[in-house]
């Protein structure tokens, strides 16, 4: 299985809130080379600012390595198919242009987008989006 990460399932492995589990087990996967698991450097910005405006600059560089010392490969460029879906998606549905990125990013790579954002649900129902849930969206 090849998963992509949204911030907000990186933020809530670190916060350990609610879903954190599945995460856990997904970089269980990963590093037990069953599964392997991205992020978009754009949905890893979200985590790094999130933190650092949260927390502060040092709180955010510590998560930062942490994050680069687990079995996720970061994706620090958009290919063609990436831009085109992601253009696509952006001017289709009322999503964030990281999500949108992220979501793009799965499409691509015959994966799935693990999220729990809640601006994604209709799209995943419309498209029938390759999401992974990791706890159920707030509404």
């Amino acid at each position: 299985m090849i998963y992509i990460l949204d911030a907000c399932s990186v933020i809530a492995f670190f916060n350990r809130e609610e879903g954190q589990e599945k995460i856990w087990d997904i970089l269980q996967e990963a590093e037990n080379k069953r599964s392997t698991v991205y992020i978009n450097i754009v949905n890893l910005m979200e985590v790094h600012y999130g933190f650092y405006r949260d927390f502060g600059k040092e709180t955010a560089l510590k998560i930062l390595n942490q994050i680069y010392d687990l079995p996720i490969t970061i994706i620090d460029t958009i290919n063609k198919q990436v831009f085109d879906e992601t253009s696509r998606l952006k001017s289709t549905y009322k999503i964030s242009l990281a999500d949108a990125i992220g979501l793009a990013t799965a499409i691509t790579l015959n994966g799935v987008f693990v999220t729990a954002d809640g601006e994604l649900a209709e799209l995943e129902k419309l498209e029938h989006a390759p999401v992974f849930w990791f706890r159920l969206p707030k509404k």
